[in-house]
């Protein structure tokens, strides 16, 4: 009876032993089919390689300065008598400015309008006399040198007197003034600035090495901060004939147009120096390209081969594709595109979306690159 109890028990062992190790084999044998099925392709998108004329530029960053700008200051001291302009007004050349007190200087300047009246007679009298011998010619020639000494004093109080104002020395717009009526000024004393805004300079460096490739009235294409997307087409107007020790770049100046005013002194230019080679290269979209630091890289499409080298096909009898990895060499970027001078041929496939899913050989279909397409439209208006 014992005997009997124990062959029972051994057989139920021996059944869960089985029906554990069917069980485990089974999984073993699902995990196999999983890992050997076929992934799905990767969904990418695709542009293709194509070779196109390609205008060399220079870039470069600078500065715009005005094509006249000065600081309005006042050579002499006094009291601000008048204040003839407002913040911001467009002036002409000699338009009065500002005006000092300047009584004592009138006063002083009708002094010796007088002395000057009153010596002229005399000089005219002894113009008369001397030549009657009435009186001598040293009396004359005293008579004369008063004459003039009271004409150098007059022109020297109407210098002084002009002193007291100040007129705009050019065409320009005038900025935001600092004096007011009342106010006591020395000497120096800055009461605006006063920019010729029709045209302005923009200064920039270049390397030492391209100088030979540069040439007065080369045209340049200036961007600021503040109008993205607007480009201001100028020339170069003047190379500096030195390079400096410290940097070993050269300063060049370009000249552009600004009838709008839209240009102000000081805005920081982004530059593109219109090189004369054109030569044809291979341009592809700049997400295409990966940047690391081991070198840049990106994915051509091309077709699956077989060992006999044949061409693979899917079950729809068209053939599979792959992303195969390339390190490639750039060049110039510009307007979203990428020169590329080696490791990609015109009319090549290559991803400019979705490589982070991607690896060397990775099967992929082609699709529409919908999040570049959202990226790229212009927002809606509410």
């Amino acid at each position: 009876m014992l005997r009997r109890r124990m062959l029972i028990m051994l057989g139920v062992v021996l059944l869960v032993v089985l029906l554990l190790a069917g069980y485990k084999a089974f999984s073993v044998y699902q995990q196999i089919q999983m890992f050997s099925a076929p992934k799905p392709p990767v969904s990418v998108a695709v542009a293709t390689a194509t070779e196109q004329p390609w205008q060399a530029r220079l870039p470069a960053v600078g500065s715009l300065k005005a094509l006249q700008g000065v600081d309005l200051s006042l050579e002499n001291s006094g009291t601000v008598q008048k204040v003839l302009f407002q913040s911001g007004q467009k002036v002409k050349v000699g338009q009065p400015l500002l005006q000092l007190d300047s009584d004592v200087e009138s006063a002083l300047l009708q002094t010796a309008e007088a002395d000057l009246g009153l010596s002229q007679l005399d000089f005219g009298r002894g113009r008369q006399l001397v030549g009657s011998q009435a009186i001598s010619k040293g009396e004359f020639d005293r008579l004369s040198a008063q004459m003039k000494k009271n004409q150098a004093t007059v022109n020297q109080l109407k210098a002084s007197l002009a002193k007291k104002q100040i007129l705009a020395p050019f065409n320009g717009t005038i900025g935001i003034r600092r004096v007011d009526v009342g106010d006591y000024l020395a000497s120096g004393t800055v009461i605006a600035t006063l920019q010729d805004l029709s045209s302005l300079y923009v200064d920039f460096y270049v390397p030492e090495q391209t100088v030979p490739r540069l040439a007065v009235a080369q045209p340049v294409n200036v961007t600021v901060a503040a109008y993205p997307g607007q480009t201001f087409v100028g020339a170069i107007s003047a190379i500096n004939p030195k390079v400096e020790d410290s940097t070993r770049n050269v300063l060049v100046r370009a000249t552009l147009a600004n009838p709008d005013g839209k240009l102000l002194p000081g805005m920081f230019a982004d530059l593109q120096v219109i090189l004369p080679e054109v030569a044809n290269a291979v341009v592809v979209p700049e997400s295409a390209v990966t940047y690391t630091l081991y070198g840049n890289s990106m994915y051509v499409v091309t077709q699956k081969k077989a060992a006999d080298g044949s061409v693979e096909k899917d079950d729809k009898d068209q053939p599979v594709l792959i992303a195969e990895r390339r390190f490639v060499e750039t060049g110039e970027r510009r307007d979203g595109k990428v020169l590329v001078s080696k490791g990609v041929q015109s009319g090549e496939q290559v991803v400019i979306a979705g490589q982070i899913k991607l690896d060397n050989g990775t099967t992929i279909a082609i699709g529409d690159d919908k999040t570049l397409t959202e990226q790229n439209s212009p927002p809606r208006a509410d």
